[in-house]
This record gives C-alpha cells, sequence and structure tokens, in this order.
C-alpha cells in the first residue's frame, strides 16, 4: 500500500537513505535527541515528524544518528522498521527505567542482555517463546564500555511493559492481582529493572537482522522505597548517553577490522 507520494520517504521518520548513519541510538524522548546529538561532530537535524526526531553528525568520522522513537513499542517498532529501510544496522537505546531489583539505584547504569517480553508488540512478530535478547557485539561493547569509564552499572535482564500507571498504581486496575503476580515472578527471576521499549526493539531487530543493544539510566527504584530504605532518585541521563556513544567507537573500530 501506498502511504506517501515521495517514494524515497520512510512515512512516519520522514527520512530519506543516504539521510542517516549505519550506527542510530535510539532515545524514547524527542527532546532528548539535541541533547545526544551534541556529543556528535557536526550534528544536523534532519527530520521532525510526530513523535520522532532525527538528527545526523559524525564519530571518528563516521556518520551516525539519532532517532527519538517515542513511548512503548508500537513507535519504537515503526522507527527501527524505517530506519532499517533507511539503511541503518546497528542500533543502542538509550533510555530510562526503574529498578526492580535492590541492587539497583537511582543513578546507576542498567545494561540489558534481554528484556521479558510483558508487552503486546514483540507478539505480532515472534511467537512469545521466542526471546528478546540483546546483540552480543553491541552488548559486549556496552559492557566494556561501561567498565572503561569506571561507572557502577548491572548487566541482566529487565522487563518491557505497556503500561506506566499499571506497574505504580497496580491495586487501581481491574487486573490487580495478575500484574501483582507477575511483578513479583519479576522480582523472584532477577530483573533488574522495568521499562517500556526494548522488548519489542530486540525481537524487531532479530527479524530485521540487524544488531540491537540497549543501555537505561536506573531514575530511582520502587522496591526500595516501598521498603523504607533510601531511594535516590536521577533524571540526568548523560551517562548512559556516554556509555552508548564510546560502544559506537568500540563498534566502529570491531566492524573496520571486518571490511
Amino acid at each position: 500500500m501506498k502511504y506517501t507520494d515521495n517514494p524515497d520517504m520512510q512515512y512516519h521518520i520522514a527520512v530519506k537513505k543516504g539521510e542517516i548513519g549505519r550506527y542510530v541510538i535510539l532515545p524514547g524522548d524527542p527532546k532528548r535527541c539535541e541533547k545526544i546529538a551534541a556529543y556528535l561532530d557536526n550534528p544536523q537535524k534532519i527530520a521532525d515528524n510526530r513523535e520522532y526526531i532525527t538528527y545526523t553528525g559524525y564519530l571518528l568520522g563516521e556518520r551516525v544518528s539519532v532517532t527519538s522513537t517515542g513511548i512503548g513499542g508500537p513507535s519504537a517498532a515503526i522507527a527501527l522498521e524505517e530506519l532499517v529501510r533507511a539503511g541503518a544496522d546497528t542500533f543502542i537505546r538509550v533510555g530510562t527505567c526503574g529498578g526492580i531489583d535492590l541492587s539497583v539505584k537511582g543513578a546507576d547504569t542498567v545494561i540489558a542482555t534481554a528484556s521479558v517480553r510483558a508487552e503486546g508488540t514483540s507478539k505480532e512478530y515472534a511467537p512469545i517463546e521466542f526471546p528478546a535478547a540483546a546483540n552480543f557485539e553491541v552488548l559486549t561493547a556496552l559492557v566494556e564500555s561501561a567498565k572503561d569509564m569506571g561507572i557502577r552499572h548491572h548487566v541482566g535482564i529487565v522487563q518491557s511493559k505497556d503500561s506506566f500507571y499499571g506497574e505504580h498504581f497496580p491495586d487501581d486496575m481491574p487486573v490487580a492481582n495478575e500484574l501483582k503476580s507477575r511483578w513479583e515472578a519479576w522480582k523472584k527471576l532477577g530483573c533488574l529493572a522495568s521499562e517500556m521499549e526494548s522488548a519489542a526493539l530486540f525481537v524487531v531487530a532479530s527479524h530485521l537482522k540487524v544488531r540491537m543493544g540497549a543501555v537505561f539510566l536506573a531514575m530511582a527504584n520502587q522496591e526500595l522505597e516501598a521498603l523504607g530504605e533510601e531511594n535516590p532518585v536521577c533524571h540526568d541521563t548523560d551517562t548512559a548517553i556516554k556509555v552508548a556513544i564510546n560502544a559506537i567507537k568500540k563498534l566502529m573500530s570491531e566492524d573496520k577490522k571486518y571490511e
């Protein structure tokens, strides 16, 4: 079906082939794009449509882009589909999360190895038995980057959901018992944190045969709050952004070995 009069323009993100790099950083918040783009050389805004803003600049002389995905799996999957069609093949989601495991505190960095598919988008791509897993090369680059920076970080499984308020106010929901029992399961299984996009992105990336990783700022931890323990709150995503930028540099170096 023809959605646009310009066949070279992607319908939702409004970019064309040649306007983006093969490496793309994916924040959720459109307002975060400019902040991330400032880490690139000569960044230029190339598209602004709906929740999707795209900048393209350079790292180590190679083109790199930043595209916002909005909130949740559906809009993130659309962005990923269209970015791949526009020529990208390596992605890092940079976002925020809330801690689940008691070891995760506000201002910590969380790097996802995989994500619980507690959302709907990925189910339209793959049977539920298929794992939502990060690409090993991107994951390794992110972990090495965090270690090089000497920052407090956690590596493991996160949980992706569709309802922000279902998590924070489960007793208000008609399916309260189900929400609370599943949350207890994620805790017992050692899930580090909860967010809203990585499961969809991991599964769609697997389908499209592209590389995807994810790094998050832990804003706070509601489990620590519930226990009456110290629960620092942080909104500064700079550290997670720097981890992603350094990881892309590592990926570029490795990729050049095999060109």
